[in-house]
């Protein structure tokens, strides 16, 4: 199973349908972390589970998401009604309280991948402003024999190895 995993793509259009269009072949499912500044009903969300972020000004966006995917129970959140920017500590109790393996979120721009107490914490970065990265970045995550791997993508595909992150769960 994979999972194409995005957020903070602040308006763009364009990119949003070609990162759909270069995997629909390889992947289960798509996440938008929020922050895509389009209507919730906007086509190039079409397909997408999707979250408000501090700049979704559209009210039929949900904070949180939950997803099961090949067992595994996934949350997805913008991050910023969590304080991610300085901590993790709040995610992890929503994560806690959820009972979520994986949580996706964004908010922040800087891509990375965390294991805390063996649950896996994504973040894909921005399509349109990383920080910390010279440029912008998704992922895939990826989940088999009960391992998960989180690997990076430049916008335009090129894998970023040193970003790679995988977790084995029990």
């Amino acid at each position: 199973m994979k999972i194409l995993i995005t957020s903070d793509s602040h308006g763009l259009t364009a990119e949003v349908n070609k990162l759909k269009q270069r995997h629909e072949d390889e992947v289960a499912a798509y996440i938008h972390c929020g922050d895509s500044e389009l209507p919730f009903d906007a086509p190039e969300m079409e397909g997408y589970y999707r979250v408000a972020g501090n700049c979704d000004y559209d009210g039929a966006y949900p904070e949180v998401e939950e997803l099961t995917a090949s067992e595994l129970p996934i949350l997805i959140t913008h991050g910023h009604l969590y304080g991610v920017k300085s901590s993790l500590r709040p995610l992890e109790k929503l994560a806690v309280e959820k009972d979520a393996k994986i949580v996706c979120y964004g908010h922040s721009h800087v891509a990375r991948a965390d294991v805390i107490d063996g649950r896996l914490y994504i973040n894909p970065g921005s399509i349109r402003l990383p920080k910390q990265s010279p440029y912008p970045t998704y992922c895939i995550l990826s989940y088999e024999d009960r391992i998960a791997t989180v690997r990076y993508y430049t916008l335009g595909g090129e894998e970023v190895p040193e970003l790679e992150k995988s977790v084995t769960f029990k």
